[in-house]
């Protein structure tokens, strides 16, 4: 297993990979050493987060293996259908779904999403707008909907100098 840690403009990661895929990507709230890598598969997914976070990236190409049971996988699968700059509704996701009464275990499944910002889970937000729970804190994920946003020109509710 191969390990990296990455700055990035909302805190440091720890990009996690085996020989062929990324397995996870966390955000970390305590300062870090950057460290090099000599795994390919790491070096593309800093690549693709420096883009992301340079506004160049909307959507990302690595090679992922997060482990998950089945229903993990498919709330995982369905979250990369939310598109880069919006946002959906648990609710929402429940309904694409075809399963409106799981909101409580999907919820759960992309609190258990350990592919940060990858596997965009701060685009699921509360059926009436709120920002709901995030693994990396609410402030990174008004970080991210915001920066998401401005890229797009879209919806942008704050000066940025």
């Amino acid at each position: 297993m191969y390990e990296a840690f990455h700055k990035t403009p909302v805190g440091f990661v720890r990009i996690r990979a085996d020989e062929t895929h990324v397995v996870s990507i966390s955000i970390r709230d305590e300062e870090c050493a950057e460290t090099p890598s000599d795994s390919p598969v790491i070096n593309l997914a800093i690549k693709e987060l420096d883009e992301y976070f340079d506004g160049t990236r909307r959507q990302f190409e690595l090679p992922l293996n997060q482990i998950g049971t089945d229903f993990q996988k498919e709330v995982w699968e369905n979250l990369l259908t939310v598109k880069y700059g919006s946002t959906m509704s648990y609710l929402q996701l429940a309904n694409q779904m075809k399963n409106p009464l799981a909101i409580r275990a999907i919820a759960a499944s992309n609190g258990r999403n350990m592919l940060w910002i990858v596997v965009p889970c701060h685009r699921v937000i509360g059926s009436d707008g709120s920002l709901t729970g995030y693994a990396g804190g609410l402030w990174r994920k008004q970080w991210l909907l915001d920066h998401e946003a401005r890229v797009m020109g879209v919806g942008q509710t704050k000066l940025f100098f």
